[in-house]
């Protein structure tokens, strides 16, 4: 459907709504509340600003908790106007365009630097993560030290900005508790803060910071500042091949390593294996005993494997508790033995935190390059297939690719809920991404909901699938946060991704949703490109 389409149907809804009120006796205060703030946000999203601007200046006359009766000739004054207004032509690039560098792609998400940053200044935080965004950043933000303790350890950010005065604990204990993996891992953190003492500065510098910024910030200086620590960054990611934690070879040497076994294949018809190791439910091995135990288990592991392998052999680490190992001169089915005697000595290993011990398992997939595949892309695609057959079928085991694989291969079902009383919105969402694809293994289901009460009376939730929730913050009955509280409180987190749709001024409901759970969230008006981009980027995590 086209944007004027959408437009069209904003007009005719407004009027029939206008046309109803004015046959009846009197209007709840609350109601034109929640059709002007539908107004704004739906009008904006297609292009209508004028008619978006002024629904936003009417909604400072009426509140979302008043029950007043209002009569047509009292509320007429203010909404009538809205007609004309769609009478005027349209204005040339009312839609901005799309960020630069942020893809649009089915399921192909284009490498962008991730910010994070810690600091419960909502006004200041909004400012920065729009500023940032404009710059094609992607941001992620934590209101509370506990929040963003959680996304570092959970999202390796690219890097970090970090408030000294946080909530529930010192931004100076964050640091100390973050600052060793983060030089290990090479995010830069830098201070914000409106403490301007130079004995603190001092300390900060002391402990690790790359930076520190005083507030007010200077946004021009800001977005150069970080333009430059990015261009550093990029320095040292090309300079350095070995994974500084695990002392496995990196994504980077990976990359290398792979293009010059694919050319000496083609060249000389020397053969090579690729196994792909993930450790097992590794997430809970960080949740139960602390992310320092989850690092030496990591070491541990990488350990064992290059006690285990030849000299010529080449051991990276992929990602996250992610590994590859190439094996040259070694067909996949010898491959898959060497795996499997390092699964057994590993499985064996104990561990101890809290008092009492554990074990770890990993699993693994296995294939080997051919006269028919010789296209890396489609070696780690096969060597991916493999080990999530090893995983499905009961993890601490390894898989050697087949074409069987193929016929076997389950789905994950990513659903897209949208969680709206305004049905245009509803309507544009879910044919937006009715034909979104994030990837070859996944499939997408959008249902939508006209508010918070029905979609928790529905059979909606299924452990075994994804969710990406979509969820209004002023809705009739149940409003946003309160649906929001029910799914954190009712469901496993591991699954489901929040995204909660706001209006601009509400910053009340920003932090609200921040702190009880969202994982981000969108101005109203919003563009869908722009919102298809954020969920591209948060599914990703649980995709893949």
């Amino acid at each position: 459907m086209t944007t004027r389409k959408y437009k069209e149907l904003v007009e005719e809804r407004t009027r029939e709504t206008l046309q109803k009120w004015s046959e009846q006796s009197a209007v709840e205060e609350k109601d034109i509340y929640r059709f002007l703030h539908n107004l704004k946000g739906t009008s904006g999203t297609v292009g209508l600003d004028t008619v978006e601007a002024f629904s936003g200046n009417a909604l400072l006359y009426f509140s979302d908790d008043n029950h007043r009766s209002w009569t047509e000739a009292e509320w007429g004054d203010y909404i009538y106007p809205v007609l004309e207004l769609f009478n005027e032509p349209e204005s040339k690039g009312a839609v901005p365009p799309l960020t630069p560098g942020i893809a649009l792609s089915h399921g192909n998400v284009h490498q962008q630097y991730e910010i994070l940053i810690v600091d419960d200044d909502v006004e200041l935080v909004a400012f920065l993560r729009e500023s940032l965004e404009r710059e094609s950043y992607y941001v992620s933000i934590a209101l509370s030290a506990g929040r963003g303790l959680k996304l570092f350890y959970e999202n390796k950010p690219d890097l970090i900005l970090l408030d000294i005065l946080l909530p529930d604990r010192s931004g100076i204990d964050v640091l100390k508790q973050i600052i060793g993996k983060a030089k290990k891992e090479r995010i830069p953190i830098i201070m914000i803060s409106g403490e301007h003492s130079i004995e603190v500065q001092k300390y900060a510098y002391s402990l690790g910071v790359m930076d520190y910024i005083q507030k007010p910030v200077d946004i021009d200086l800001f977005l150069v500042l970080i333009k430059n620590r990015f261009e550093l960054k990029k320095e040292w990611q090309e300079s350095i091949i070995v994974d500084e934690l695990t002392g496995a070879f990196n994504r980077k040497y990976f990359n290398q390593t792979m293009k010059q076994l694919i050319s000496d294949f083609r060249r000389t018809g020397r053969t090579f294996s690729l196994a792909l190791l993930d450790l097992d439910l590794f997430k809970q091995v960080n949740d139960t005993y602390g992310h320092l135990m989850g690092d030496e288990v990591l070491q541990s592991f990488s350990e064992l494997v290059k006690q285990s392998i030849r000299t010529e052999d080449t051991f990276c680490r992929y990602g996250g508790e992610e590994f590859a190992l190439f094996m040259p001169n070694t067909p996949a089915e010898q491959a898959l033995l060497v795996m499997e005697r390092i699964q057994e000595v590993f499985a064996a290993r104990e561990f101890q935190a809290k008092r009492e011990s554990f074990h770890v398992t990993f699993s693994c997939g296995v294939t080997e390059v051919n006269g028919e595949v010789q296209d890396a892309d489609i070696l780690v695609e096969e060597a991916d297939l493999a080990l999530y057959a090893s995983k499905h079928n009961g993890r601490n085991q390894s898989t050697l690719y087949s074409q069987d694989l193929l016929l076997g291969q389950r789905e994950t079902l990513l659903n897209v809920i949208i969680v709206d009383d305004d049905p245009l919105i509803r309507r544009m969402v879910t044919t937006h991404f009715a034909a979104w694809q994030p990837g070859t293994n996944a499939r997408v289901k959008v249902t939508s909901y006209a508010d918070g009460a029905l979609l928790l009376k529905s059979d909606w939730y299924a452990p075994e699938e994804k969710y990406v929730i979509l969820l209004d913050g002023v809705m009739p009955g149940l409003d946003g946060l309160e649906v929001l509280e029910k799914i954190r409180s009712g469901y496993p987190e591991v699954n489901i991704l929040v995204i909660m749709l706001t209006g601009r001024n509400n910053q009340r409901d920003i932090v609200h949703a921040l702190q009880m759970g969202a994982d981000d969230y969108v101005i109203k008006p919003f563009h869908l490109p722009e919102l298809l981009t954020r969920i591209e980027r948060l599914a990703h995590r649980f995709l893949f």
